[in-house]
């Protein structure tokens, strides 16, 4: 119990679970006494009531309605809009990225181009991306190019100057290493600044995930071409929906926790290095676990049954065998390109793994 009020003191996996419950309940409790009875603290078009955002308790528990989440369904196409959301905040995030690694490096390793552009590359990061919107609108109009375009500036001007700070913190021991070994600047780039970098700019990668959805939103709000930007701009604020407001912020803070969550799950993939110690300590604690070996298996049936089916809609998207249904296009729209190059990249990556796998001979016990 003392752990609780402990300065900075460590809460057990059930703690935390029990908490965050109780967390939430308190919200929503102040959510609901706040909005109770006829004459509310706040009214409904300033603070809609829990009922009204995600449906009467008795009402979800029949699955008949879920408030404004049946609305928007039934009215505003939710999930082709989220999936569109979605999609531009791919593109956007590998524009940015694809744009800011190889300049960052250069940037970070090469002393006449940090000399020509490290001011430049620290000033960007005070351009307001709000004034700048009118920009983007003359130079790539209103389609969906202007909103990758814009989220991926909105992400390259935070990343950018990152991409350098974090060559910059390379530890000079690896250096002295592979040059007193002889690498060459090549090799010291391929074995010591990209693993090194890339690994900690995942992080940085992540925490601009949230970042991304203030520029989405702003630049779907822009044009009404789809997206969750421009549903909580027409139905939420022409229409005086505030409900259907709040039901959309609840669907981008769930994407967003996803996000977050696969980005945690490629991190540990790619960099397994970086929790070898916390892992260590859980499995010394716990065990091995038969559960946690239930839970991979079924982990990667999912991950091969969802590439077949993706394999099957992508392969439609050319062939067009299902008629003029394509599925990937009617979802993700014109950005759906991004979502390619996941599942092509996913696709490589696995494959790779398998094949190295089957590649592996049985080791044979040696005889006496």
């Amino acid at each position: 119990m003392g752990e609780l009020f402990k300065l900075r003191g460590s809460l057990s996996t059930s703690q935390r679970s029990l908490l965050a419950i109780i967390g939430f309940a308190m919200v929503l409790l102040l959510w609901y006494l706040l909005t109770l009875g006829e004459n509310p603290a706040f009214p409904a078009g300033i603070l809609p009531s829990p009922s009204a955002v995600f449906g009467r308790l008795p009402d979800i528990l029949t699955l008949q309605d879920f408030g404004a989440f049946s609305d928007l369904y039934k009215d505003n196409e939710l999930i082709r809009n989220t999936t569109k959301s979605i999609s531009i905040n791919l593109a956007g995030y590998l524009e940015a990225i694809l744009i800011a690694i190889p300049i960052g490096f250069l940037i970070g390793l090469l002393p006449i181009f940090r000399g020509l552009f490290q001011r430049q590359v620290d000033a960007i990061r005070y351009i307001p991306l709000t004034a700048v919107t009118g920009l983007f609108i003359a130079w790539f109009g209103l389609n969906t190019d202007m909103k990758v375009h814009y989220l991926a500036f909105g992400i390259l001007v935070y990343l950018l100057p990152v991409v350098v700070q974090r060559i910059d913190e390379v530890r000079d021991v690896y250096l002295k290493t592979v040059y007193t070994l002889g690498a060459t600047d090549w090799q010291t780039i391929r074995t010591v600044y990209l693993p090194s970098v890339i690994s900690r700019l995942s992080d940085d990668i992540r925490v601009l995930t949230a970042i991304s959805w203030t520029y989405i939103i702003i630049a779907e709000s822009l044009y009404s071409g789809g997206g969750i930007g421009g549903l909580i701009w027409r139905a939420g604020v022409r229409q005086g929906r505030i409900d259907k407001v709040f039901a959309l912020l609840v669907i981008i803070i769930v994407v967003g926790i996803l996000q977050d969550k696969i980005f945690t799950y490629l991190d540990r993939t790619f960099f397994p290095f970086k929790f070898q110690n916390k892992d260590k300590y859980k499995k010394e604690k716990k065990g091995n676990s038969s559960w946690s070996a239930i839970w991979n298996y079924a982990l990667q049936t999912l991950t091969w049954l969802g590439l077949g089916i993706y394999a099957f809609l992508f392969l439609n998207e050319f062939f067009a065998f299902m008629g003029v249904l394509k599925p990937l296009t009617y979802f993700f729209g014109e950005a759906a390109y991004a979502m390619h190059f996941l599942f092509l990249a996913i696709l490589f990556y696995k494959g790779k793994k398998l094949y190295e796998t089957m590649l592996k001979k049985p080791q044979t016990p040696k005889t006496a």
